[in-house]
């Protein structure tokens, strides 16, 4: 499956720039149609109703159903480590918004890993190359913080 060998390779590549040790556990932030296309490019499905949309925290399965509509899948996938949350490495999936089921449309066809590209993670805005940097960690998600926040 290519999303996991290329969340394998965004993993590795991430801890070139990263001091954490991350997680063997995976999710993913998924946001979707963010390359605002022409509708008059008819030979890819296209799902406007995306544009921007987000959906976080996504298991693997889950993420392949949100991606993979009709056998086709966004043209383009940008895969970095964004952060580590309740012990599982967080990845982001930045998606084009054109879907095709002919893999010479995939923007990274020739690496092998189909529509996924592997990008570092963010960098922070003092990065210097060669200094690795700690990804922001949090050990609860962000609703038991706000719950937590409201009892007091």
């Amino acid at each position: 499956m290519l999303l996991l060998s290329a969340t394998e390779l965004a993993k590795g590549f991430a801890l070139n720039y990263v001091k954490n040790s991350l997680p063997i556990d995976n999710v993913y932030n998924i946001r979707l149609s963010l390359s605002h296309d022409d509708p008059a490019l008819t030979q890819f499905d296209m799902y406007p109703e995306d544009n921007g949309k987000t959906i976080e925290l996504a298991d693997a399965s889950r993420a392949v159903e949100i991606l993979l509509r009709k056998g086709k899948a966004p043209v383009w996938i940008d895969i970095s480590v964004s952060e580590i949350r309740k012990g599982k490495t967080v990845l982001t999936l930045l998606c084009g918004g054109r879907y095709s089921d002919d893999m010479k449309d995939m923007y990274y066809y020739q690496s092998g890993l189909g529509p996924f590209g592997i990008k570092s993670p963010n960098l922070p805005f003092d990065f210097k190359e060669g200094i690795k940097f700690k990804l922001p960690e949090t050990k609860k998600s962000s609703w038991e913080k706000l719950f937590k926040r409201n009892r007091r």
